[in-house]
């Protein structure tokens, strides 16, 4: 059989060194006794760009053989990869979309951490691709998958991802060179060669070791967990709810403190009891009501945005995802833009009325708000005023935003326990309908707008046929459009 290249496809994007990757691959085919060449293709993934590095390995010793150079192609041509490597989960999804990937012949690696594009970003509801899903297609279409969170690899190594990436390739066995001269490479390159040692070192142990699985995200568990309601609720809950709850309870009392995450469980109990004597088992109306029941009492504002500025976590992430050593100085500027509804809300409720009814008092705060502010916030001035906003939320529960976030909230409640009894399925779209709630500033307005607008059709609804199918086909309206408009247009078809 003739000789054939070595095809190798790197997707990355910018700033994650696939160039680098490429130099490294071609220095050390190149060492080896091989012809190498590679080229780049630039494009757009809507985040920070995204390249397709292509990359051609020929062995010498058969160019010899054969008494002429080969001919080295520019592109990657779909089904012909021997070799795909992918920075992020969907460049691999991208990959596999474009027919690079193939079950005979190709040995996939990427990295499972998420670079969110601006679609999944704006989406009005939860525009996030499923990791999972991913996962799947990655297992289903390659030879050969190997995934793991190479990001975090590099990240604890102090270095980029490229460099875990090259050990995940030199680990996986699919070039046929050793792992000295895979550092050799390194080596050769001259630049960072300590920390992406490093990383190439971390990332080889992770494809290595007998066993791994790979990590998709991860959620922090913040603050101190309230262990006296988590025996509440294993008492008191049924057990199809308890991951939620549980998850319910660590937000609240993170959020505000454990007397909040308690009026959590005590508003869930007259829907446990709903859905006990309506439901058909697995408490779905108590799961779902539970789960935007938390995000709803957690809602974004100024003083919940301080908060999660000045974490220590949240500086370490930082100075993490800048590549920042021990020695180097790390500065954060955040841009502020509060607006006067915003700065009301914080305030004691009849203080805050007064504020946004009072033009002359309104006036000089809108005038002082209307370009934004920029907060050094790693300066001790611009941490301390950060620090003492967040420092509020001891008091939040006396502020305009909280007394008009509970009132709709216990409208909310009430109406799905009222409607459990007579309609169940309506009972549940209900429950569903703060998926619009979201953000701060405008987004909220917007998913408020929708809200009531919802909440307003219901009576109409119920004089209808099938009125929770028409509920959700208004909510997916609102999520699909941020604008109004599909919900508009809505309306009028689902209650004519």
């Amino acid at each position: 059989m003739a000789p054939r290249a070595i095809t190798v496809a790197i997707l990355a994007m910018g700033g994650e060194g696939g160039g680098v990757l490429a130099d490294w691959i071609v220095s050390l085919a190149e060492s080896a006794g091989y012809y190498a060449q590679t080229t780049s293709v630039p494009g757009v993934a809507q985040r920070t760009g995204s390249t397709i590095y292509y990359l051609e390995l020929f062995p010498e010793a058969a160019v010899r053989a054969a008494g002429q150079e080969p001919v080295l192609a520019l592109m990657p041509v779909p089904g012909e990869l021997d070799i795909v490597v992918a920075s992020e989960l969907m460049e691999a999804g991208r990959a596999i979309q474009r027919g690079f990937v193939t079950q005979d012949r190709t040995t996939l690696i990427a990295s499972t951490h998420r670079v969110y594009s601006m679609t999944e970003k704006t989406a009005a509801g939860d525009g996030r691709v499923d990791s999972q899903a991913l996962l799947e297609a990655g297992n289903a279409a390659a030879k050969r998958f190997v995934c793991r969170d190479f990001a975090r690899i590099a990240g604890e190594a102090a270095s980029v991802i490229s460099a875990a990436l090259f050990g995940a390739l030199a680990a996986s066995e699919a070039l046929p060179f050793s792992r000295e001269q895979f550092e050799q490479a390194i080596h050769g390159g001259g630049v960072g060669v300590a920390s992406s040692l490093r990383a190439f070192a971390a990332g080889f142990a992770a494809v290595s070791r007998e066993g791994a699985t790979p990590v998709v995200g991860g959620a922090r568990q913040p603050g101190p967990f309230p262990l006296d309601l988590a025996a509440r609720i294993e008492r008191d809950f049924p057990p199809a709810s308890h991951s939620i709850l549980l998850a319910g309870i660590a937000r609240l009392a993170d959020y505000q403190d454990a007397l909040y995450a308690a009026r959590y469980l005590d508003r869930l109990t007259a829907i446990r009891d709903a859905d006990a004597q309506y439901g058909a088992g697995g408490y779905p109306l108590l799961r779902e009501t539970g789960r935007y029941l938390a995000l709803w009492m957690s809602y974004e504002d100024a003083i919940r945005v301080a908060d999660l500025k000045t974490r220590g976590a949240r500086f370490e992430r930082v100075r993490r995802e800048a590549g920042a050593g021990p020695k180097h100085v790390l500065r954060i500027h955040d841009f502020v833009y509060p607006r006067v509804g915003e700065l009301a809300d914080i305030l004691p409720a009849p203080l805050g009325r007064w504020l946004l009814a009072t033009a002359w008092a309104r006036r000089p705060v809108e005038w002082f708000t209307r370009r934004g502010r920029v907060i050094r916030t790693t300066s001790l001035s611009g941490f301390l005023r950060l620090y003492v906003l967040a420092g509020l939320r001891r008091w939040r529960r006396r502020s305009l935003r909280f007394a008009r976030e509970n009132r709709k909230i216990e409208e909310w409640l009430a109406l799905i326990s009222a409607l459990a009894p007579e309609d169940y399925a309506l009972a549940r779209e209900v429950a569903e309908c703060p998926r619009l709630l979201k953000g701060y500033g405008d987004t909220h307005s917007r998913g408020g707008r929708d809200f009531d607008a919802l909440m307003g059709a219901l009576p109409r609804l119920r004089r209808l046929d099938d009125p929770a199918g028409r509920l959700r086909k208004l909510r997916e309206a609102a999520l699909g459009d941020d604008s109004g408009g599909m919900l508009a247009e809505a309306l009028r078809q689902v209650t004519a």
